[in-house]
Formats: C-alpha cells, sequence, structure tokens
C-alpha cells in the first residue's frame, strides 16, 4: 500500500510540472494568467525557502523576507553598475543572501523561542531604513529603475514565467535533498528537542547556521530575477513586512515541515490575495481576508490543508486493516546476537586497561540560586565498570549527570573524560569522544520513527555524513542490528510517541549505542516501565559490559543496582556520602537511615 501511494503522488507531481510547463505553450496569450502564476512561484519558493528553517529546524522567522531584498537589491545594484539585466546576477544575489544569512545566524540563532522571533522582525525593518538612507548606493527611497530586455515587447512574461520555474523547481528538489539527508534529520531533531539533539552528536549550532544560510538561498536566487520582472524597485516594497506575513500564512496553510505543503500553500494564498484584490480592491480587505484565512487554518487544520487531508485518508484506509498483535513478552525474551563493532569503538580510540579511570569529576559544584545541587563531588569511574549512583529524590543526582555531559555548565571544578578534561566542551563533542548519555524523563524526537531516531545520531562530524541519504548506508544496517538486540526490531516503523514508556526507554538506550559509546550514562532506566522490559535492560547492559562497554547508572530500583553494579556511589545533599561495593553500601549505617530505610527492609530485598 505504501508502495502504491508513492506511486500515485510521484505521478501527481509529474502530471504538476509538466502542466506548469506546457502552460506558455498551449496557452501562448496567457499573459494575465503566467502573471498570475509567476506570483504563486515566487509565494511557493519563498514558502519552501522557509520551510528549511522554521518548518523543519523549529525556528520561526517572521522577517525572512529580507533575503529577498538582498538578492533583489543585489542583482539592481550590479546590473546598474554594468549595464546587463539583473537577472544574470541571480547566482550572485544567492551567495549574498546565505553570506548575509551566515553573519546574521552567527548572532541571532543564539536566541530562541519568541526573542528569535521579534529580532529578525527588527532585522527586516532595520535593513529597510539602512537601504532607505544610503542614497549613493541603493538610490534611497526614489529606488532603481530597470530597462526592459527587447524580447519583452514580444514575449511578454513567458521567458520570466520559466525562470522562475525552474527557480521553484531547485527550490523544491533542495527542500527534498534536505529532507532525505542526515542533514534534514539533525534540522528536524532540532526542531522536536534541541538539548537531546546536541547530547547524540549535533552540532546544533552549525546546523542552526546552514538551515540559515540554506532557507536563504531560494530568496536570493528569485530577488534578482524579480526585481528585472518589476523593473523598479525600493525600499519599502523589496523589504516588506507584508511579504513576509504572506509567505508565513503560505507555510502553515500548506503544512510546515512538509515538501508540497508550503508549494501548495504558495499557490493558494497567491490565488488569494489576487482574489481579494478583484472583488474587493483594498489593501485592507486582502488583510482582512488573510487574517480570516490564518484564524481558520490555525483553529481547523493547525497541521496544513495537505497534512489534514492525507492524514483523513489514512485514517479511512487504516479502517480496514486488522490490528497485528505483537508479543512484547517474547521480544523482551529475545536473545538477538550483536556484533560489537557496531557498538564499540576500535581499540586505538579507547584504551585497554581495566585498572584506569574512563572518567574522574574532581571538585565539580553547580548552584541554583542559593541551592546547592552539586556541592563539591569528586568521584572516578573506573573503565569497563558498572558503577551505580543512587540517593533520595533532590539529591543531585541528574544535575550531577548533566553537567557531566555538558548540558549545564558546572560553576567550578572539573570534569576528564579518557585523558581529556572536558569541562569546557560542548555537550556534542563530548558524545563525539564516545559519551553517550540517556535521561530521566525519557527524549526522543517524536515526530520520528523509530529508526529515525536511531540514524539521527552524528557518530562523526563530517560534511560527508551530514548530506548523506539517511536511509541508505552503513548506519542503517547498523541501526536495525541493535534494534534486534534490544528486541524492537517490529517497531522499526512506528512513530516513537505511538511506544509505551517503557519501549521508549529502550529506543533511547539503542540511540545512544549509535554513537559507539565507551561509556554510557543511563538516568533511571528502569523508572516506570514493566519488569519484563526490565529485565530485557538487564541483559543487555550485562552483554554490552563484558563486552568491556563502561555504565554510570543513576537508580531507584535498589535491587536492579545491587544486582548490577560493581561499584556505588551514594548521592546526599549534592555531595558524597558513601562509595563503595554494593555489599558495603547494603550494609552502611548512614545509607541506611539517610535513604534505604530500617534494616527490615533491607531483609526482603531479593538481590
Amino acid at each position: 500500500m505504501k508502495s502504491l501511494r508513492f506511486t500515485k503522488a510521484k505521478k501527481i507531481a509529474v502530471l504538476f510540472w509538466a502542466i506548469l510547463i506546457l502552460i506558455p505553450v498551449l496557452l501562448p496569450d496567457s499573459q494575465y494568467e503566467q502573471s498570475l502564476l509567476i506570483v504563486c512561484f515566487l509565494f511557493a519558493i519563498m514558502a519552501s525557502g522557509w520551510n528549511i528553517l522554521s518548518g523543519l529546524a523549529g525556528y520561526v522567522s517572521l522577517g525572512h523576507s529580507v533575503f529577498l531584498g538582498v538578492g533583489m537589491y543585489t542583482g539592481a545594484i550590479l546590473g546598474r553598475e554594468t549595464g546587463v539585466f539583473t537577472f544574470y546576477f541571480a547566482p550572485i544575489g544567492m551567495l549574498t543572501a546565505m553570506a548575509f544569512a551566515f553573519l546574521l545566524g552567527s548572532i541571532t540563532l543564539r536566541t530562541r523561542s519568541h526573542a528569535f522571533v521579534i529580532i529578525t522582525i527588527a532585522i527586516l525593518l532595520s535593513v529597510q531604513l539602512i537601504v532607505s538612507n544610503w542614497v549613493e548606493l541603493t538610490g534611497g527611497s526614489n529606488g532603481i529603475i530597470f530597462r526592459s530586455p527587447s524580447w519583452a515587447r514580444t514575449a511578454g512574461n513567458t521567458p520570466y514565467y520559466y525562470m522562475f520555474l525552474v527557480v521553484l523547481v531547485l527550490t523544491v528538489a533542495l527542500v527534498r535533498f534536505i529532507m532525505n539527508a542526515r542533514l534534514g534529520a539533525g534540522f528536524i531533531s532540532i526542531r522536536d528537542d534541541e538539548s537531546k539533539a546536541a547530547s547524540i552528536g549535533i552540532n546544533t549550532t552549525q546546523y542552526k547556521v546552514i538551515a540559515y544560510c540554506l532557507s536563504a538561498a531560494p530568496y536570493g536566487l528569485v530577488g534578482a530575477i524579480y526585481s528585472q520582472y518589476l523593473g523598479f524597485i525600493n525600499p519599502t516594497g523589496s523589504f516588506s513586512i507584508l511579504i513576509s506575513v504572506y509567505l508565513v500564512l503560505a507555510a502553515l496553510v500548506g503544512g510546515k515541515g512538509t515538501l508540497w505543503g508550503p508549494v501548495f500553500g504558495g499557490f493558494f494564498i497567491a490565488f488569494a490575495n489576487e482574489a481579494s484584490t478583484v472583488f474587493s480592491g483594498g489593501i485592507s480587505a486582502r488583510v482582512l481576508i488573510m487574517g480570516v484565512v490564518l484564524v481558520f487554518t490555525v483553529m481547523f487544520v493547525p497541521q496544513g490543508l495537505l497534512v489534514s487531508v492525507a492524514t483523513m485518508l489514512r485514517k479511512r484506509l487504516a479502517k480496514d486493516k486488522t490490528v497485528e498483535f505483537i508479543n512484547q513478552a517474547a521480544i523482551a525474551e529475545r536473545d538477538a546476537p550483536l556484533n560489537l563493532n557496531n557498538v564499540k569503538r576500535a581499540p586505538s580510540k579507547a584504551k585497554a586497561d581495566s585498572s584506569e579511570s574512563i572518567l574522574q569529576v574532581k571538585g565539580l559544584y553547580k548552584s541554583f540560586g542559593g541551592v546547592k545541587a552539586v556541592n563539591g563531588v569528586t568521584m572516578d569511574i573506573k573503565r569497563g565498570s558498572i558503577t551505580g549512583l543512587i540517593g533520595p529524590n533532590g539529591s543531585g543526582k541528574t544535575t550531577l549527570f548533566n553537567c557531566i555531559t555538558g548540558t549545564y555548565g558546572a560553576d567550578s571544578g572539573i570534569v576528564i573524560f579518557n585523558g581529556t578534561d572536558i569541562t569546557k566542551m560542548q555537550p556534542w563533542t563530548r558524545a563525539h569522544m564516545g559519551m553517550g548519555r540517556t535521561f530521566q524523563i525519557t527524549k526522543l524526537f517524536k515526530s520520528m520513527s523509530v529508526l529515525d531516531n536511531l540514524v539521527a545520531p552524528l557518530e562523526k562530524p563530517s560534511a560527508r555524513n551530514m548530506l548523506a541519504n539517511k536511509m541508505q548506508g552503513e548506519e542503517v544496517e547498523r541501526a536495525r542490528e541493535i534494534l534486534d538486540f534490544m528486541g524492537l526490531s517490529s517497531f522499526e516503523k512506528s512513530n516513537v510517541s505511538a511506544l509505551s514508556f517503557g519501549q521508549q526507554k529502550l529506543v533511547e538506550f539503542a540511540q545512544i549505542l549509535m554513537l559507539r559509546p565507551d561509556i554510557v550514562m543511563l538516568d533511571e532506566p528502569a523508572s516506570g516501565i514493566n519488569p519484563t522490559l526490565i529485565e530485557r535492560l538487564s541483559k543487555a547492559i550485562k552483554k554490552l559490559n563484558d563486552a568491556g562497554t563502561t555504565f554510570l547508572i543513576v537508580e531507584h530500583n535498589i535491587p536492579l543496582v545491587l544486582g548490577l553494579c560493581d561499584y556505588i556511589h551514594v548521592l546526599s545533599a549534592g555531595e558524597i556520602m558513601v562509595s563503595g561495593t554494593p555489599e558495603e553500601v547494603r550494609n552502611n549505617e548512614a545509607v541506611i537511615e539517610a535513604y534505604l530505610g530500617p534494616d527490615t527492609l533491607l531483609e526482603g530485598l531479593d538481590v
């Protein structure tokens, strides 16, 4: 069925492009229709470009039309100085817009959420003001007028029509390539959970800047063509906040984060804008109509028209399907083989001396206001060991994890991993060095399938890896083998949000193994899951540890900790209270009083 649906979608896409290509040929006198479609192409191009940053990477910009203005003025100024038509400078306009986006993104993408949105609007208005006052270069408010090509009188809009169509095809191809590449998986990871993306090796700063630059490229490319098409540009028209609103609305109406949604939305908004102009005439009426469209979209089809229709059709098709029964107990008991090279680094990258400390924490402090969450913690984790970290709720265990992995910056202290001081390193750098961690409340990319979640981690940062197809190569085969090892192969194509909490815990564990970590830090892995899955988890930990993987485990399930761990640290009020073997910790009076409870409770523990 999936293959059939894909074939139908492909046929529809081919038909769509064929119709657009043939319109000027079949209707040679359709100058008005061509001019309307040019506006459709423009809106679709801008909405698709915006979709790269905001739909895929999740950073909403309301001033993105600034890059259209940059492309328009780049072509206009170069055309004026050289006497060449501006559309010849479209590639330079694209590069200029991307360079401008790089400079802006390196600064503005340090902010998030509403602050970023406001900054993008401020940038648009600031650039408009600068262009208006830089009269010597831009002509100021008077703008720049262009001479028309000689073929304009005979060919009319047709050459422009095909120029815009080519840019639209290139833009859709770019978005499609990104969505199929690991680069796109990184963008979506940032959109779903930026801190989680960083923890699995995705350089979020680099990815966001790349997304910003790529989203600006279609604007700069089409801008130089659009300026020649208009024959005149000025700051107000080139850097219009209204155009930014239109392109955002186009993406929302069609469905942001999808390939065809912004294209459909661009056509829809262009036709709606033209209809409002023809039948109402005033800009106030157009704004009112667009406002109604926005309210309708947000209230009734928040995912966009295309996504909503596709979801409705899938639900209807699903009614005829029988529900497949999956024996979870059998999955948990499965003992699949695992190629250790798929989860372990080459010997040259990890020292083999089991007596050596793989992780050293020295005098680590982290405070939140007056609360000392981590208060001078010092501990050594031996290579090849399973070390437990226990303590009452609020004792600072998760905060300590966050400081070790770089999610939080420590106030003071040192963290040494594999002999290297990593205290000031970013989370993704620590992940690349072989440090993997799960979270207390499971963090997965909820808009992705199980397999997508496993191929998202970036073990080695390189342009080749980022541009590789996310569903091809050895990473996919390795991900499938790890899923089989964890007993999750039946859920490969399932969306992770459809899995139980315990299954999501196992998926997150499997996701970390894709980094081939030297040490795996598990934050309450058994919390909230049934005993069957706890047994599956224990088997996996023991098997990986036998192969040399080091584990540091935060857990409240005391029988599990005492049964698994070689050594245990007990944390209380942000400080290491007791350290020792399971037997020493089990019988320590201070631990019993502060955490484990009376002796009578300990006697009932089956370890």
